[in-house]
């Protein structure tokens, strides 16, 4: 099934500012978020497709290679692992109410609630692609840190050996309240405990590896297939890879940003490639056959008679591998005519024989002075200064 327009998943504009792309996610995110609609599978997966649609269009880059390329210049999945769902700006849709409103009045949500289970944090990863690397695929070795269980205390945060007791700040509730007065009266903000972070209890002795956290930072490697014809800025996702979750909560994924360095002489515009070609002035004039570069290898390519300069040629299929697809876009040839110059007396000599077969004019371009204007009209060019202005 093919994915809905991003624009129209949170209602906006293809315009729309930033201000306009957060007001909508906030409201969509508040109507499906799964902590509001419990147990509802089809809500779950439209916030999802919520938070996929505002990662992409509120980062600027993101969104360019969307409004270029649509679903494929960001979706780039490959053979990592999974479809994309982009970073979840809130952790539960508390903390929505909490960045918009400060909390709802006299209310709150329980601690229950607050320590369900949740999804890890994700981690970003810059990788480097050469230009033919991101053309045709390759493997790549990556490495990143990411939360795991101590494996001292197992993910306890107390000491072995070692009693936890109940919290005395929030008396065990593992949230507290905070009262705000303001033009409109007092509200009410509930946030977790700082004491024991929401969970309601403290260690009488913190695990000395971890200082009480429960988890540590480890070094994790992991070689992944690049696929071909990717794009730079685009991301790849491995799935349930990254930090490890709370109470139970999945783990979050690894993002992979591309970046690909630009070639020496290649030019790249969606999957068609672009080359310049320098020839000599007898080549454009009398034609040639010359070697090309691809991306591959060279390719033979004949020069018609007469080229003229900026004239451009395609050699189809030799472009750059139809992502997830099938296929290749073209090269293209722009070809470029080197004048000659500081030509020697004998050069200049038989240009202007040659000029004069042709036209049966003298081209007057002689280094004698008085031969320069004679037998020529002001308006009465010959065959080598036409060939000078095609060329030039």
């Amino acid at each position: 099934m093919s994915k809905k327009d991003y624009y129209e998943v949170l209602g906006v504009q293809k315009g729309a500012d930033e201000a306009e792309l957060k007001k909508a996610y906030r409201k969509l995110a508040m109507q499906y978020h799964p902590d509001r609609n419990p147990d509802n599978k089809e809500a779950e997966a439209k916030f999802k497709e919520i938070n996929e649609a505002y990662e992409v269009l509120s980062d600027s880059e993101k969104r360019r290679l969307y409004d270029q390329f649509g679903h494929a210049g960001v979706n780039q999945n490959g053979g990592a692992g999974g479809g994309f769902s982009g970073f979840d700006g809130f952790g539960g849709f508390e903390d929505i109410i909490n960045e918009m409103f400060g909390g709802f009045g006299g209310g709150g949500f329980s601690s229950g609630r607050r320590n369900g289970p949740r999804k890890g944090r994700d981690i970003r990863v810059d990788l480097t692609l050469s230009f033919e690397e991101a053309a045709f695929g390759t493997s790549k070795d990556i490495e990143f840190l990411r939360t795991e269980d101590c494996d001292v205390c197992h993910g306890s945060g107390a000491e072995p050996g070692t009693d936890k007791h109940k919290c005395t700040t929030c008396n065990g509730t593992g949230e507290v309240r905070y009262a705000q007065r303001s033009l409109f009266g007092e509200s009410i903000s509930v946030k977790p405990c700082p004491t024991c972070k929401g969970q309601g209890e403290v260690f009488d002795t913190p695990c000395h590896q971890c200082k009480g956290h429960g988890k540590i930072k480890k070094r994790f490697s992991k070689t992944i297939e690049i696929p071909a014809g990717v794009f730079h800025g685009a991301n790849m996702q491995i799935r349930n890879e990254g930090d490890l979750g709370s109470n139970n909560g999945p783990r979050g994924d690894v993002i992979i940003v591309l970046r690909v360095t630009p070639h020496e002489h290649f030019k790249r515009d969606g999957n068609d490639i672009y080359y310049d070609l320098w020839i000599s002035y007898s080549q454009a004039v009398l034609g040639a056959e010359v070697l090309v570069p691809t991306l591959e290898s060279k390719a033979k390519f004949t020069i018609p008679e007469g080229t003229p300069n900026g004239r451009q040629f395609k050699l189809k299929g030799k472009g750059i591998p139809v992502l997830n697809g099938f296929g290749r876009g073209d090269q293209y040839v722009k070809v470029n005519v080197e004048i000659p110059k500081g030509l020697t007396k004998r050069q200049k000599e038989l240009l202007e024989a040659f000029d004069e077969e042709m036209t049966g004019k003298s081209t007057g371009v002689s280094t004698d002075s008085s031969k320069s204007t004679k037998g020529k009209k002001k308006d009465d060019k010959t065959f080598f200064d036409k060939m000078k202005d095609a060329l030039s």
